[in-house]
């Protein structure tokens, strides 16, 4: 491949892209970390544009309103630029605008887990307490 070549494939690589399917959008904006995630959730009707359910194949454009449930959490954001490839954690960020009150309704929720207490597991059953539960379940 030579030098001419090269630099028209890469034009071509980053060029400007008028519409990206919704699961490669998500991927890319790194809402999921793999497409097959971002399919099962669009699937499940976890993600929605607009008010409707959609398809992963649906074509996303710039000014689109999305709205992703993940995790007990629900963004809602304008998408502001698009992008086929997945970009680092920082570049991602730029790819769409949380709305105020989907900001403020995800700290919320995190400030209501943060003030729960963590579950307490006691560990492994000692060989009393295995024995001790052998015979319960033995005399039913």
């Amino acid at each position: 491949m030579n030098a001419s070549s090269r630099a028209a494939a890469s034009s071509t690589a980053d060029a400007v892209v008028a519409a990206v399917r919704v699961d490669k959008w998500l991927w890319a904006a790194r809402f999921f970390k793999t497409r097959r995630l971002a399919v099962e959730a669009i699937d499940k009707g976890h993600v929605q544009l607009g008010d409707e359910r959609i398809k992963p194949s649906r074509p996303l454009r710039v000014g689109n309103t999305l709205t992703v449930h993940k995790e007990g959490a629900k963004w809602t954001f304008t998408v502001r630029a698009l992008s086929e490839r997945r970009l680092s954690a920082p570049l991602a960020t730029a790819l769409y605008e949380e709305t105020t009150a989907s900001l403020t309704e995800r700290q919320a929720l995190l400030e209501q887990r943060r003030a729960q207490p963590s579950p307490h597991f006691p560990g492994r059953p000692t060989k009393r307490d295995r024995r001790a539960l052998e015979d319960f379940l033995s005399e039913a």
